[in-house]
């Protein structure tokens, strides 16, 4: 009896979730026709851009140098003799004219006496000699004596003053070698330690003594590559860059520690031949070389100069003017498997990408000397996200201000390899 009740009831469950399936199998179909619903629109990527313009920089550069002293003066005896006395204090500042050396002046005192001696007996003969012909010369006329004997008095006067000469050189020598025993500074500097003290045998001109430095004003040599020159006379010739007379350039020193030297020097000397060895040109700067004054109570009162020999320097070259200098930041400049490259936003807001040449820095700014030019927009911030081609929203690059604490802010532009 309840077998016909359960078929029944199964009936009418499977029926209703039959009636409830049917309109969502269809609206799973109708969606499936349809497709998928579209994804909003995404507005265009924004990015920074900066609008060149050409400007007039200073153009410098920036060179190694080593320092050297004004006047490098050697110390050698005139004269081969023993030491008797060293006067100088090693490594304190002399006067010219100070006292140096001293070299045993007893063998050369004996020498001048003997040559003024000499000349004596010379002034002696010669006396003689005039005296002589003075009265054998009228006794001619009268045939009292020969002629040969005429011709005698006036050779031996001859011989008397070549006598004379003679005499008279060697006693300026001997005078000379005397004079020469005391050794004093030609020049006022500071002496290196000396090589010959007390007691030493000194042979003349040969033996080195000491060495005397010059050391204010001080020079700084510099190598100026030859890449270097010949770029500068291109853009001179093509009035790119200006500067004054040669010999009006100044240059600023940049210490090992990174301060700055706080006068400035002038070029003082250009070369007019290539290295073959390093193909470079030298140049030579002068600065004053400043004197600090020391601490009250200190008993070394010697001046402690700013700048000694042989120290190495960077020398940044003042005087160049760049026109219509092209800068863009160093952030915007971007490395390519190619070569360097910008991005540039045209007049239809699209992205263009231009191969660029740049040359140096300059702060934190490259100088571009290819591949853009006044008037274009540059991607300086957003590259990251675009393309080229691609649409984009372009807002105004609004700079750093410069600061001190910045890597490069003061820095001087550098010349590429």
């Amino acid at each position: 009896m309840n077998k016909p009740f359960h078929g029944k009831k199964s009936s009418v469950t499977k029926l209703a979730l039959t009636s409830l399936l049917l309109p969502l199998i269809g609206l799973t179909a109708c969606q499936q026709e349809g497709g998928p619903a579209p994804a909003p629109a995404q507005p265009p990527p924004e990015v920074k851009v900066m609008t060149i313009v050409a400007k007039t920089i200073p153009d410098e550069v920036e060179f190694i140098g080593q320092t050297a002293s004004f006047r490098p003066v050697e110390i050698r005896s005139q004269v081969t003799g023993i030491i008797k006395k060293v006067f100088f204090a090693e490594g304190r500042d002399v006067r010219k004219g100070d006292k140096l050396y001293l070299i045993d002046p007893v063998p050369f005192k004996a020498s001048a006496a003997s040559a003024k001696g000499r000349v004596g007996q010379a002034l002696a003969r010669l006396a003689r000699a005039r005296a002589e012909l003075a009265r054998v010369t009228p006794l001619l006329a009268e045939q009292a004596v020969s002629q040969k004997d005429v011709d005698d008095a006036i050779a031996e006067k001859l011989a008397a003053e070549a006598a004379l000469v003679t005499a008279k050189g060697d006693w300026e020598k001997a005078k000379f070698d005397l004079r020469n025993t005391l050794i004093v500074a030609p020049v006022a500097g500071r002496p290196e330690r000396s090589q010959l003290y007390e007691g030493r045998l000194v042979s003349a001109q040969t033996d080195l003594l000491t060495s005397i430095h010059q050391m204010d004003p001080i020079y700084v040599n510099v190598n100026v590559p030859e890449s270097y020159i010949l770029r500068r006379q291109r853009e001179l010739a093509a009035r790119r860059v200006e500067r004054p007379d040669l010999f009006q350039l100044r240059g600023m020193m940049i210490m090992a520690d990174g301060t700055t030297y706080p006068h400035e020097g002038t070029l003082d000397f250009a070369g007019i031949r290539f290295r073959s060895e390093t193909g470079s040109l030298s140049a030579r700067f002068k600065f004053p070389n400043t004197r600090q004054h020391m601490f009250p109570g200190d008993r070394d009162n010697r001046p402690l100069y700013s700048l000694f020999p042989g120290q190495f320097v960077k020398i940044r070259v003042r005087g160049y003017m760049r026109r219509d200098a092209i800068l863009v930041p160093q952030r915007a400049v971007q490395q390519g498997p190619k070569g360097l490259f910008v991005y540039v936003v045209n007049g239809e807001d699209k992205v263009e990408l231009r191969p660029v040449t740049a040359s140096s820095w300059h702060g934190q700014e490259w100088l571009i000397e290819d591949g853009v030019h006044a008037g274009n927009r540059v991607v300086v911030e957003g590259v990251q996200r675009i393309r080229p081609g691609s649409h984009v929203t372009s807002v105004p690059y609004q700079p750093p201000l410069p600061s001190a604490d910045l890597p490069g802010s003061e820095a001087a532009p550098q010349e590429k390899a």
